[in-house]
């Protein structure tokens, strides 16, 4: 919910602080000068067009993170691209001529007081400290005092944001709480409802996605709010299977063709039944691909190699190695060690090769949340029994 507010508040941000930069200018270098100064339009605007030349060139930079889904980095490459174009400008502008210096500008107004915007508190000192950088190098450089004025304001204005920030940080934790413990609790209770219909079932959406989040975090390529979402995901990667009638999803011998291309077809009835729920939708591909092979006989799409989406892949590792490790109606479980033995084997056909290599650094923690996972003990012996 939070990347999606702040995607939009990022294209806003953007969007005006590009027209405040245009008016500012045109105003401070035109419509003052002609109409109020009195003096000779744009006279004091010779290096001005470093800043819209830098800032025409990172529009493309835009288009590619955009695209890549990194809009988080969106208000970074403007702020940062800004700070430094002015900072030339106003070297270039005056050095040599300190007596007729002036600071300070309505967009860093603009920047300071934002920042509460984006709940952020690495963006809020990058900002504060950068603008304040900007005036105690220009200080140094030109050797004026004048500097001094604008580091108050900004200060000022940097004191207010932090409070307004740390208020608003408030509010979000407490209502990205409320909001995981409501998600988490619905997830939950659909699962233990699909469970119900298949008693050997019991915990294995959690135990796929504790091994799966497991190995999302040895990536080390999602941030916590992707990883809460995959993790999500993972829960729910067979509800598809409450369509499936109990003569065929608890026979304890082997499927028919028929019966298992009915089977087959809980993917994609997973995915829809739960497309369009907040905080799940981003990581949807789990629920719809986790059957897909690296050598395309999977199913529902037959995707090959990296068409298949890289969570979707992690899952597959985990679904498989815990649907090997648990009971089931037609078979006892395997010791870990086998099923380990047999997800190497499906290195390269099965699974993705690289992600093989990754499930070995983390198996000793799956063999570890395997052993001390509530009931499992007691599930192989109702099996044996």
């Amino acid at each position: 919910m939070i990347p999606h507010e702040e995607q939009r508040t990022v294209k806003w941000f953007l969007l005006f602080s590009y027209i405040i930069v245009i008016g500012y200018d045109v105003f401070y270098y035109y419509l003052f000068p002609t109409f109020i100064d009195r003096t000779n339009a744009g006279s004091h605007g010779t290096f001005v067009y470093i800043t819209y030349t830098v800032l025409t060139i990172i529009i493309p930079i835009f288009i590619y993170l955009n695209k890549i889904k990194k809009h988080y980095m969106l208000k970074y490459v403007f702020t940062i691209s800004y700070i430094f174009s002015t900072l030339l400008v106003d070297i270039f502008t005056y050095y040599g001529r300190v007596e007729s210096y002036t600071s300070g500008n309505v967009v860093e107004v603009f920047l300071i007081l934002t920042l509460p915007l984006f709940i952020n508190t690495r963006y809020f000192w990058i900002v504060s400290l950068g603008v304040t950088a900007k005036y105690i190098i220009i200080g140094i450089i030109l050797k004026t005092t004048y500097v001094i004025i604008p580091m108050l304001l900004i200060a000022i204005l940097s004191i207010m944001a932090f409070f307004l920030l740390v208020r608003f940080q408030g509010y979000v934790r407490a209502i990205s709480k409320s909001y995981d413990d409501q998600l988490e609790g619905i997830v939950k209770g659909v699962i233990a409802t699909l469970e119900l219909k298949d008693p050997y079932t019991r915990g294995h959406s959690e135990r796929v996605a504790s091994y799966a989040l497991l190995l999302a975090q040895e990536l080390g390529k999602f941030t916590k709010d992707e990883q809460k979402s995959f993790y999500y995901a993972c829960l729910l990667h067979d509800i598809g299977k409450v369509n499936i009638p109990d003569q065929i999803l608890m026979k304890p011998g082997m499927l028919t063709k028929e019966e298992f291309e009915i089977i087959k077809s809980h993917p994609v009835v997973g995915e829809q039944a739960v497309r369009n729920v907040e905080g799940i939708k981003d990581s949807i591909c789990v629920i719809r691909s986790h059957h897909e092979r690296w050598d395309g006989k999977g199913y529902p799409d037959q995707l090959t190699g990296e068409e298949i989406p890289l969570l979707a892949r992690v899952s597959a590792i985990a679904d498989a190695f815990d649907a090997m490790t648990s009971s089931r109606s037609y078979r006892a479980a395997m010791p870990v060690e086998e099923a380990y033995r047999r997800i190497i084997e499906g290195k390269g056909t099965q699974f993705d090769p690289t992600l093989v290599e990754d499930f070995k650094k983390v198996f000793p923690k799956w063999v570890e949340f395997h052993a001390n996972f509530p009931g499992i003990q007691e599930y192989k012996l109702e099996r044996r029994v």
